[in-house]
């Protein structure tokens, strides 16, 4: 089966304060640590060609990553940033800017050309990413994903060789105290000028595109659920709101300055998973 960064459930059921303070029972859920990747590992991964499209939740993972590289000498993985894949001639993680925020079929497009611009130069490894900012109230999320699916098969098709990951989409959630406050009249001023806003309502189109994604691509090809680290507590509890009389997973708020990008805890927690997974697919 292939590897896959989703937390290995137990079978104690919790209640869990969500986003919006409301009790749930979820599954609790341990996650692996890089201490348990062997050096072998670690020694494949430094040899790896690898390509990330993202934008600036990307970033923060990259910063995440490189805060864990300088704690742990034992992973060696040279960082490139890098607008043309012919930039970087080392192995490496090669990431780069892909397509516009608020506009999906932009990053998809973004992604196939970066991919068909590097074509002799091929990765071992390539993923993207969406982000919040893509979905909202007037998103078609399965048109969305149709496009993606074609996408990701095309390139499949044309790139054999390569591993192709599939990223869930990250999650929002409102601040507590006095940055939730602020976060909530930034809102409406930017609603006022036409500006997206980190809805939290939003996460329901997410949620509808990671299903679409998981249902699609568990157990036939690679996944991180980035949506599902970002919704899961330290402590192994989930973070939900309610919207409809349904749940939706959210971003636990100790890992964001702002509702929808992660600060230092949280980016160091999903780089972790990061880190794990690219390490895995380098040893098969």
């Amino acid at each position: 089966m292939p590897w896959r960064v989703h937390f290995v459930l137990s079978v104690v059921l919790v209640g869990l304060l969500g986003c919006n303070g409301g009790d749930m029972d979820r599954n609790r859920a341990s996650a692996p640590s890089l201490k348990d990747v062997p050096a072998e590992a670690w020694n494949n991964l430094a040899q790896k060609k690898i390509y990330f499209g993202h934008q600036s939740v990307g970033f923060n993972i990259i910063g995440g990553m490189e805060s864990l590289l300088k704690e742990n000498g034992q992973i060696r993985l040279n960082i490139i940033q890098a607008k043309d894949p012919s930039e970087a001639r080392t192995p490496g993680l090669v990431h780069f800017w892909v397509g516009e925020n608020t506009d999906p079929e932009s990053k998809i497009a973004a992604f196939v050309a970066y991919m068909e611009k590097g074509n002799r130069n091929r990765p071992d490894i390539a993923f993207f990413k969406l982000c919040f900012v893509d979905f909202s109230a007037a998103s078609n999320v399965p048109k969305v994903f149709s496009d993606y699916k074609g996408a990701m098969a095309r390139l499949e098709k044309a790139f054999p060789e390569t591993t192709f990951v599939h990223v869930t989409v990250p999650l929002t959630c409102m601040p507590i105290g006095i940055e939730g406050w602020t976060r909530r009249a930034k809102n409406l001023i930017k609603q006022a000028i036409g500006r997206p806003v980190f809805d939290l309502r939003d996460n329901s189109q997410r949620h509808e595109f990671n299903e679409l994604m998981r249902k699609e691509y568990e157990g036939k090809a690679d996944i991180f659920d980035l949506a599902r680290i970002e919704s899961t507590f330290r402590d192994g509890k989930r973070a939900f709101y309610s919207k409809s009389g349904k749940a939706y997973d959210c971003l636990v708020p100790d890992y964001t300055y702002d509702g929808g990008h992660l600060n230092d805890v949280g980016s160091k927690i999903v780089a972790e998973q990061f880190l794990i997974l690219l390490a895995n697919l380098s040893s098969k």
